[in-house]
């Protein structure tokens, strides 16, 4: 795929909300931006649902039945790394069909509150394509050499 083989629409839904934005010219995700009235602390220990202020709609541009795709919320390296802050569930899934606003579940894992003011990037987003999986029931699956090996089955880490 391209850079522009996804069309996305962006509708605006508080007066403050800021269009995600790329950093430079190879970054894989837009920033997302906090698009509160005002100062958001998530004390530690705590999480924070950050409104955007946005909601999307995304149509790959070679059309299918349904979109085929999926943005993805992502926590910002800086803030998860500097000040322990990071989206709650991990990776926020916002599905094709979802046309709300978007909101980040901010969880502060360190020992000081930390503040979000409006504008401040709060997370990052990024389109992937989506599959959606045929499922069948069987009683025996293909061998392979790992087989059912798990955790840590095929190194230390």
């Amino acid at each position: 795929m391209g850079t522009s083989d996804i069309k996305v629409k962006i509708k605006k839904v508080r007066p403050n909300a800021k269009i995600p934005l790329y950093a430079t010219k190879g970054a894989a995700a837009a920033d997302l931006f906090c698009a509160a009235d005002g100062e958001i602390i998530i004390k530690s220990g705590e999480c924070e649902k950050i409104p955007t202020g946005i909601s999307i709609s995304m149509e790959l541009k070679e059309s299918t039945e349904r979109c085929g795709a999926a943005a993805l919320i992502y926590a910002r390296s800086g803030l998860s790394t500097k000040h322990g802050i990071a989206p709650a569930n991990c990776v926020g899934v916002i599905d094709s069909d979802y046309r709300g606003e978007i909101l980040v579940p901010l969880r502060n894992s360190s020992e000081k509150d930390f503040s979000v003011f409006p504008g401040d990037r709060i997370a990052q987003m990024i389109f992937t394509p989506i599959f959606h999986g045929e499922f069948e029931e069987t009683d025996a699956l293909d061998d392979t050499e790992r087989r059912d090996g798990g955790f840590g089955s095929t190194g230390s880490c």
